[in-house]
């Protein structure tokens, strides 16, 4: 729920953004396509009426909506996107995401695919965004708080691994591993917004 929270907290932050500076800057609308794409595969299950509860099935509808709707936002104020700095080669992380997803997977399926697909993209998903926040060297606060929040996410999601394995002896091998990779990827960032914004209140990186 925490995970859950945090991401939604995301989302909210990045819409919450764009809208009140009415500007796009700082925003790698690369990234905001790979999720968009990341929840479309992911949650096409809701084509097939697989319920599990009120709760999963909004959050699904959430995720792929808000992620269209950031696209949107995007695209309206696209002027103002660096295309020269947000120019990370997003081939290079959905080859390879498909790649992994047709080797693991739990089940050969058209649908167990897109989900392992889903999960490798996700935990890439976030680089043409730190790339464009490497290149241009400081960012808007509110943009910086947003990936700290979409970091967090598949954070907490470690401890909910951990307890269902000894309590209840499961283990998704793909999820922890794609998860770990997310955070993994996440690490150096993490480290500046503790340097830069908790102890500071300021944000800038090294080039």
């Amino acid at each position: 729920m925490a995970g859950d929270m945090s991401h939604l907290i995301s989302i909210l932050i990045l819409i919450h953004t764009i809208q009140k500076k009415q500007s796009a800057k700082g925003i790698s609308m690369k990234t905001q396509i790979l999720y968009a794409v990341v929840f479309i595969t992911r949650y096409l299950d809701l084509l097939t009426f697989s319920f599990v509860s009120v709760y999963n099935t909004l959050m699904k509808i959430f995720f792929i909506a808000s992620s269209i709707y950031a696209i949107v936002l995007l695209k309206k104020y696209s002027k103002e996107i660096k295309a020269d700095l947000d120019n990370f080669p997003i081939h290079y992380l959905i080859i390879p995401s498909f790649v992994l997803s047709l080797i693991f997977n739990y089940k050969f399926s058209f649908l167990e695919i897109l989900w392992s697909f889903s999960l490798w993209l996700e935990s890439v998903a976030i680089l043409p965004q730190l790339f464009l926040l490497q290149s241009e060297g400081e960012s808007e606060l509110l943009t910086i708080h947003y990936i700290f929040a979409l970091g967090i996410y598949r954070a907490l999601y470690i401890p909910n691994w951990l307890y269902r394995y000894f309590s209840e002896g499961r283990f998704d091998a793909l999820s922890v591993t794609t998860g770990l990779i997310q955070t993994l990827v996440y690490s150096d960032f993490f480290y500046v917004y503790y340097k830069k914004v908790l102890k500071n209140g300021l944000f800038s990186l090294p080039h």
